[in-house]
């Protein structure tokens, strides 16, 4: 079964979206909130490009999708 994570911010609705449609599908995946851990927020500014936007789904460390049906929230890279 393919690693699936899911990067984002607990006060952006698009990812709390983006993880109701994931359990929705019975996908196991692991959250991040990049606001709360630094670690997490280092791991997606390598994997994308500014400017930072959440929800950002990574499978297999391949990014698959930035945003939630063209919507996203705008983060800190710092």
């Amino acid at each position: 079964m393919p690693n699936l994570e899911l990067y984002g911010t607990a006060s952006c609705p698009f990812t709390s979206e983006m993880r109701e449609w994931l359990e929705w599908k019975g996908r196991e995946f692991t959250e991040y909130d990049v606001e709360s851990d630094g670690q997490a927020r280092e791991r997606m500014n390598h994997l994308s490009r500014p400017p930072f936007t959440v929800p950002l789904l990574v499978e297999d460390g391949k990014v698959i999708q930035v945003g939630w049906e063209g919507r996203g929230c705008v983060v800190s890279g710092k």
